[in-house]
Formats: C-alpha cells, sequence, structure tokens
C-alpha cells in the first residue's frame, strides 16, 4: 500500500515537473537526485559487487529507471496524470508475459485470468479518459513501453540477480546511470540558466522532480525490490493495480474529470488484484 501511494502520486509530481521543464531533464534530474541520495548507504555494498554484475546493473539501471522515466515524461506532455496511472497497470501482465516467453516462468491459470480482467479495467477507463468516443492517443504507447521495460527489469532481478540484495541492486544500479543522467543535463540543457534566472515557478517544478527522484524512486525501488526477492514477480508487480486509484484521485482534485466508468474500472481492476493473489490463500 505504501508504495501505491508514493508511486500513485509520481504522476502528479511528473505533471508539477513538466510545467517548467522538458521531458528529458525531468528525467534526467529525477534519476540523478535518486542515484546520488542512495551513495552514503552504498559504499560498503559495492564490495559485494563482482565484474560480472556490472553490465546486468547497468541494464537494471537503465531499462528499469532511466528509460521509463523518460517515456512517462513524454507520454504526459499529452495525457493527464490520473490516464498515465491507469496505462502503468500493464506491467502486470507485461511482467508476466515476459516471465513466460523469456524467463520460461510457469504459466498459472489465476494469474492470467487476474491480469487480463485487470487489464480490461484498465482499458475501460482509458476509454472513459477520452470522453464518449474512443480516442486513440499514440502519446499511451510511450507509457506501455515503459511498463514493458519494468517487466524485463523485474524478472533480470528476479532471475538474474539472486545473490545481491535490493540495496545494492537498486543503489548501485542508480548510481552508475547518474552521472550521465547529470553530465546531461548540466551540458545538454539549459538547466544552469533556468536555475540562475531564479523563477519560483521553476524552483517549485524543480523541487516536485526532486521529491519524485529522492522518494518516488529511490526510496520506493528499494521497497519493491526487497519484496521482488521474497516473492513471485507477477505477485509483486500487482501492486501497480493500486496506483490508478491513487493517481485518479489526485488528478480528479487537481481538477482532472471523473466517470461513472472510472469506478467501474477500479472495481475491475481491483477484481483482478484479488484473482491473481488468491492462488496465495488456496496453496
Amino acid at each position: 500500500m505504501l508504495l501505491a501511494l508514493i508511486w500513485g502520486s509520481s504522476f502528479m509530481l511528473i505533471k508539477v515537473g513538466l510545467t517548467k521543464l522538458s521531458p528529458t531533464q525531468l528525467a534526467a534530474i529525477r534519476i540523478s537526485s535518486a542515484g546520488f541520495i542512495l551513495l552514503p548507504f552504498l559504499l560498503r555494498r559495492f564490495k559485494t559487487v563482482r565484474p560480472h554484475h556490472l553490465l546486468k546493473l547497468i541494464s537494471v539501471g537503465l531499462v528499469g529507471s532511466f528509460i521509463p522515466a523518460i517515456l512517462f515524461s513524454v507520454a504526459q506532455t499529452k495525457l493527464p496524470s490520473g490516464v498515465t496511472g491507469v496505462l502503468n497497470t500493464f506491467t502486470p501482465l507485461a511482467t508476466l508475459l515476459i516471465g513466460i516467453l523469456i524467463f520460461k516462468q510457469a504459466l498459472i491459470k489465476q494469474q492470467l485470468i487476474g491480469v487480463l480482467v485487470g487489464l480490461l479495467g484498465t482499458i475501460l477507463l482509458i476509454t472513459a479518459a477520452g470522453g464518449n468516443q474512443l480516442q486513440f492517443n499514440g502519446y499511451a504507447l510511450f507509457v506501455i513501453a515503459a511498463t514493458i521495460c519494468y517487466g524485463m527489469n523485474l524478472n533480470l532481478i528476479k532471475h538474474r540477480l539472486p545473490d545481491l540484495g535490493a540495496l545494492t541492486i537498486t543503489g548501485v544500479s542508480l548510481f552508475l546511470v547518474a552521472p550521465p543522467a547529470l553530465i546531461y543535463l548540466l551540458v545538454g540543457t539549459p538547466f544552469i540558466e533556468q536555475v540562475s534566472q531564479a523563477d519560483p515557478a521553476f524552483y517549485h517544478a524543480l523541487g516536485a522532480v526532486l521529491i519524485l527522484g529522492t522518494v518516488g524512486t529511490a526510496m520506493a525501488l528499494v521497497l519493491f525490490n526487497t519484496v521482488v526477492k521474497l516473492a513471485d514477480t507477477t505477485f509483486t508487480s500487482s501492486v501497480t493495480y493500486i496506483i490508478p486509484i491513487v493517481a485518479l484521485i489526485l488528478g480528479v482534485l487537481d481538477g482532472e474529470p471523473f466517470l461513472v466508468a472510472h469506478g467501474v474500472g477500479l472495481v475491475a481492476i481491483l477484481l483482478g488484484v484479488f484473482i491473481s493473489n488468491h492462488r496465495k490463500r488456496v496453496s
């Protein structure tokens, strides 16, 4: 639930950040702040990282954090925060399919049914968000691509990094991609000039992204990766089913519409969570 609250509010923080920052600036600030905030806790953990871990950890940093951060930021230039939060619910399905197709994970009927039911609720919410007519927004594909990245990353952590702790995986992977992100921010964007202008609105947007990086990325990924190490990847990623509730509520409070179909879709999503997790209670 804590992860759902943190990540559900992330879409609103992205929305605030985009008022004064470009999508790539936002992603660079998010990742660099997350990577460096964890550094004091990693000094002794670097000793557990072996040369054969480095490429995998770089992949985790890129696929699990940096690339999705860019994709979500680009998507929210044209999508409401609540709809983006809803689209994020594709993560469990992506995780399940990648686990089956690439990592030879066993297919469990209850999981598949639960994920599909939740996905139907998500589709209903997306349709309702577009009004009474079906309107395809190509920017939704950026979110779907980000969830596929998350699904690949979850399986990579579970199946390819079983000998490293959650904080080591999260901290080191973020730290490895943080310097390039910071260099790009300072050299490749007008960030320094924006800071020197002392615009209160800019600092408000910057503050939102710093919170997003330190809390919504660094702290949340440590919690999430800890659960990944202890549980099935699809069960773990089901936390994303709760994220749309938080994202939609915050969106409504910020003036985004809420329709009856939104409520129906949310019920379907929660039903999907129950079905996909029910096997844990009967096994």
